[in-house]
């Protein structure tokens, strides 16, 4: 067990980690405050609590963006980033307040309580979910528009010919993310090739691969069965 970076903030991930390991069907996130709100309540008087989340978008992330309390290093940036973990295995996960009574039978009664974060269309399988979630990424790869769409809409793998830059030293086996045109990550996976060789392959067709090392051991940078994507499919 390995307790080096670990904050009181961690308790939210913590908790997200036990979730998925267990095979959870909710997770309840008791705080100080009703749920998420648009705006930081403690701030902004016309802030409005967000009863319902059905996909974790950068607008939601950003509401969250206020710092903790003196319990915690977290606050609430620190229970979407769990939810947003949680929600991705197929768990349902609610932000309610911790210091209203009856509060947990209420939740289970069906009562609207707090925030409801909907579970993933589409939920990462446990392998995934580790290579998402709990490994570190060790460098990034930026895409294109067309491998975008190919891992997102398509479920594919990650091609050399999609590849635009690299950033990191990595090896063969090391996990590394992958951002989109704007930055934004999209998918995390296990890199068929090292920092060095992608640097040289990138761009390039499958077909040329061994023209470029002098040898091709895989036709992808990183496999769709090694390829957890990390964005969710927006419900409609």
């Amino acid at each position: 067990m390995a307790v080096d970076e670990i904050k009181f903030g961690d308790n939210d991930q913590l908790a997200a980690m036990i979730a998925n390991i267990t095979d959870a069907q909710l997770v309840i996130n008791l705080t100080s405050t009703e749920g998420l709100y648009d705006k930081n309540p403690a701030q902004n008087k016309h802030a409005k609590l967000i009863p319902l989340v059905r996909e974790i978008t950068e607008e939601i992330e950003e509401a969250a963006e206020e710092k903790g309390n003196e319990l915690g290093t977290g606050g609430m940036k620190s229970k979407v980033l769990a939810a947003k973990k949680v929600t991705a295995y197929g768990i349902p996960y609610i932000i309610a307040p911790g210091k209203q009574p009856g509060i947990i039978s209420d939740i289970f009664a069906g009562k609207e309580k707090g925030t409801l974060f909907l579970p993933a269309s589409e939920p990462l399988n446990s392998r995934k979910h580790w290579i998402a979630f709990t490994l570190k990424s060790r460098g990034r790869l930026y895409i294109d528009e067309g491998a975008k769409q190919a891992i997102l809409e398509e479920g594919k793998s990650l091609l050399p010919s999609g590849v635009t830059a690299v950033e990191g030293d990595f090896v063969t086996g090391d996990p590394v993310t992958c951002l989109d045109t704007k930055g934004n990550p999209i998918a995390k996976g296990l890199i068929n090739y090292s920092s060095e060789e992608v640097r040289k392959i990138m761009g390039l067709k499958t077909s040329k691969i061994e023209q470029v090392l002098g040898y091709k051991d895989y036709d992808e940078v990183i496999h769709r069965d090694n390829l957890a994507v990390m964005k969710q499919v927006a419900r409609r």
